[in-house]
């Protein structure tokens, strides 16, 4: 079931109330969603989450209740924090997770999570696709996720990803520059020879499977997976430029460098030999 009230209460009352009342559903399922993030109102003149069930609402409250069953009945694997600096945190999303909720509800998000478990505030500083897995940084103070997003935006932070491609790919150092989307987009694909001692360097799972590291100077939507199907790889599992397939989406943000903007030292985070997953079998997924 999936439906959307949005109402204004005449007189004080219980949001729970409320919203019960509305919507025909059981004041527990109004309770769950509340704690999942599909209830909102406005307060200040901002939009913002309510998640206290016996919040008392003023007459004129604007609600807002997102329900969909669907939704709030999905789970994620959990993330795990790798470094934290005070102002910013390191994460590991693994695959399924998203990196904000939206409007239907955030307990399967990075920022939720890690919300819940630094009992603090957090900023979303960039984002990473919910079948991807791997390296996100989390800011705790609107300062520092703003100069952590121009890291991004400006282009001096260097993303380096894994990736298990679609086919045999011979040994290459290529820079893919198709734009994306009518934006400029820049990727520098090399192929990781077996054994080599690099980051991911075993072999795939199939024989008809390459694996490579990809750098990127700029941050498309899906702008790795848009490049590599182009080239006519594919990414394994790739169910919108390639073909889903009982392993999640071969992608893997692999490390970050950048000179921090806040204590002017370089940082560098990569992810540990045991977050390294590429051939982790998965879920069929379907399109």
């Amino acid at each position: 079931m999936r439906l959307t009230v949005d109402i204004t209460p005449e007189h004080t009352r219980l949001a729970v109330d409320a919203l019960s009342e509305a919507s025909g559903l059981p004041k527990q399922r109004i309770k769950d969603a509340m704690t999942k993030g599909a209830c909102w109102w406005i307060r200040k003149g901002k939009q913002v989450r309510l998640r206290r069930a016996k919040q008392e609402v003023a007459p004129g409250t604007r609600l807002m209740l997102y329900y969909d069953d669907a939704v709030l009945a999905r789970t994620a694997e959990p993330a795990v924090m790798l470094a934290n600096t005070g102002r910013y945190s390191v994460w590991f999303k693994p695959h399924g997770l998203l990196s904000q909720g939206s409007q239907w509800g955030d307990h399967c998000s990075l920022l939720r999570l890690a919300e819940l478990a630094l009992k603090k505030p957090v900023f979303l500083v960039h984002r990473l696709d919910a079948d991807a897995a791997g390296l996100m940084l989390i800011a705790h103070d609107g300062k520092a996720a703003a100069a952590l997003s121009e890291c991004f935006a400006g282009r001096t932070m260097e993303k380096v990803y894994l990736a298990t491609v679609v086919g045999p790919l011979e040994t290459t150092d290529r820079q893919i520059t198709d734009p994306v989307d009518g934006k400029s987009a820049t990727s520098r694909v090399t192929t990781v020879p077996s054994g080599s001692g690099a980051p991911g360097a075993h072999s795939p799972e199939g024989a008809n499977e390459t694996r490579v590291q990809v750098v990127i100077e700029t941050g498309r939507k899906h702008q790795i997976r848009r490049h590599l199907a182009g080239i006519g790889h594919p990414i394994v599992g790739d169910r919108l430029y390639g073909t889903a397939e009982r392993r999640p989406l071969q992608l893997l943000a692999y490390s970050l460098r950048f000179d921090c903007p806040l204590t002017r030292r370089p940082q560098a985070f990569t992810l540990p030999d045991e977050r390294i997953t590429l051939t982790a079998p998965g879920p069929a997924q379907t399109p």
